[in-house]
C-alpha cells in the first residue's frame, strides 16, 4: 500500500525540474517532455540509465517530441532556463552551488552511473524550494535518498504512479523512502507539468 501524501502547492519560482528514469524510461520521458512548451523558463535535467561505453543519442531521439532545445551536460557549464540537459553515458551528473554542472566518474550508485542519487542531492543544495524533481519508471532504488533530500530542503517531488509504470521498482522505493507531494500516471505527469510550467510563464 502506498503510503499517504498531502498534496504540496507547486514550489514558486520553479528554476530547476530534475527528471530521473531507468528501465521503460525512454518512452516514459518521450511523454513527459512533449508536455514541456517553448515557454518553459526552467531547466530541465535528465538522469536516464544508460549501460557503460555506449554513446548517448537522447537529444536526437527527443528532437521532434519536444519544443525544448536539448543537449547533452558539459561540465562547467552553467544551467541555462527553457533548456533540456541530458547526462553523458558513464559520468555522475552533479549541480554545483554557482548553478554549473560538474562530471565525474565516482563509483556507480546502485550499479548506475549516471546516478540519480547524485543529481537530486546536489540539485536540491543548489535550488532548495525552486526546483521539482520527477522519478519515472525504474528497476532499482536509485532516486529514492536524493528525493528524500530535496524534500528535506523544501523542493517538490512527483512520482509515476508505480501500479502503472513499465517497472514501478524504482517509483515505489523512492514513495517508500520520501514520499512525495503528488503521485501521478504518465497522462496526468503530462498534463500537470503543462500547467505547472504555464502557470509559472504567465
Amino acid at each position: 500500500m502506498l503510503p499517504t501524501c498531502e498534496v504540496a502547492p507547486p514550489p514558486a519560482g520553479l528554476r530547476l525540474i530534475a527528471i530521473g528514469a531507468s528501465a521503460g524510461g525512454v518512452d516514459a520521458l518521450g511523454t513527459v517532455l512533449r508536455a514541456l512548451p517553448a515557454t518553459c523558463g526552467a531547466a530541465v535535467v535528465v538522469v536516464l540509465h544508460l549501460a557503460p561505453g555506449r554513446s548517448s543519442r537522447l537529444p536526437q531521439l527527443y528532437a521532434e517530441r519536444c519544443a525544448l532545445p536539448l543537449r547533452e551536460a558539459q561540465d562547467k557549464e552553467p544551467l541555462q532556463g527553457g533548456t533540456v540537459y541530458f547526462a553523458p553515458p558513464d559520468y555522475h551528473l552533479q549541480i554545483e552551488p554557482d548553478g554549473c554542472f560538474s562530471l565525474s566518474q565516482e563509483e556507480p550508485v546502485y550499479f548506475s552511473r549516471p546516478s540519480i542519487d547524485v543529481l537530486l542531492e546536489t540539485a536540491a543544495y543548489a535550488y532548495r524550494r525552486a526546483m521539482l524533481a520527477i522519478i519515472l519508471t525504474g528497476a532499482s532504488a536509485d532516486g529514492a535518498a536524493g528525493l528524500a533530500r530535496v524534500r528535506q530542503l523544501g523542493g517538490s517531488a512527483w512520482v509515476q504512479d508505480p501500479q502503472r509504470a513499465s517497472c514501478g521498482i524504482m517509483p515505489a522505493a523512492a514513495l517508500k523512502r520520501a514520499g512525495a507531494d503528488r503521485v501521478l500516471d504518465l497522462p496526468q505527469m503530462a498534463a500537470s507539468l503543462a500547467l505547472l510550467v504555464d502557470g509559472e510563464h504567465k
